[in-house]
């Protein structure tokens, strides 16, 4: 089963997409969703400096019907949500794909994760374009056999050069010296090791900040 990674562009029209945007430092967080008839309820954690002003902007939002908290400390809160305008919700309903909660929602992007048939993601794909949501495909991969994020050399090279203290501060090894010990030319040990430095900084910008990197990536199909 296929497993998919999309941030969506969310249009202003979108009370959250325009929420998130007028606090771009703002992390939203929907822990539950649920789509009924033209209307969509759910969790929303919301962590921010910013905590009395973005509450405000909620309640302040056309699309927000009900607003209720509940549960606040200085720089995060729960609230429950009522909402007329469930766009993004829709767009998975329509598609049958179910959607992986927690959503990540920062500066008008949302991250989605998907597990579904390929011809579910691309109805996901274009219930997006149909309610004018651009996105842009992370990544997409059969859930049951995930890629390997680095090659055979690339994991030993680096496993080699931790422990021998090459990314210790101060370095206890040389790049000669690790390279020696993989039994590799340096130059090779060189574009080998940032290779996969690329691939790990790469892997936790877009997974452990969910940050989009921007790169071209193919749509879905």
């Amino acid at each position: 089963m296929p497993y998919a990674k999309l941030t969506i562009d969310l249009p202003s029209a979108v009370w959250i997409g325009e929420v998130s945007r007028a606090f771009p430092s703002t992390t939203f967080r929907v822990l539950s969703a649920v789509p009924s008839g033209d209307a969509g309820f759910g969790l929303l954690e919301v962590e921010s400096a910013e905590m009395p002003a973005v509450l405000d902007a909620l309640e302040d939002r056309s699309g927000i019907s009900a607003l209720e908290l509940m549960q606040r400390t200085d720089d995060t809160a729960i609230v429950q949500f009522e909402t007329s305008e469930p766009l993004l919700l829709l767009s998975i309903q329509e598609s049958g794909a179910p959607l992986e909660l927690p959503l990540t929602i920062r500066d008008g992007q949302a991250v989605i994760e998907l597990t579904a048939s390929r011809d579910r993601l691309s109805a996901f794909g274009r219930q997006l374009e149909t309610f004018g949501m651009s996105y842009t495909l992370n990544r997409v991969y059969d859930a049951t056999d995930p890629p390997d994020l680095l090659t055979d050399q690339q994991s030993a090279l680096l496993v080699t050069a931790v422990d021998m203290g090459y990314y210790d501060t101060p370095r206890e090894s040389t790049l000669t010296e690790v390279a020696d010990a993989a039994d590799l030319a340096k130059s090779t040990a060189s574009v080998t090791l940032h290779r996969a430095e690329e691939r790990v900084v790469k892997e936790f910008v877009t997974e452990r900040l969910d940050i989009p990197l921007d790169e071209s990536s193919p749509a879905v199909s």
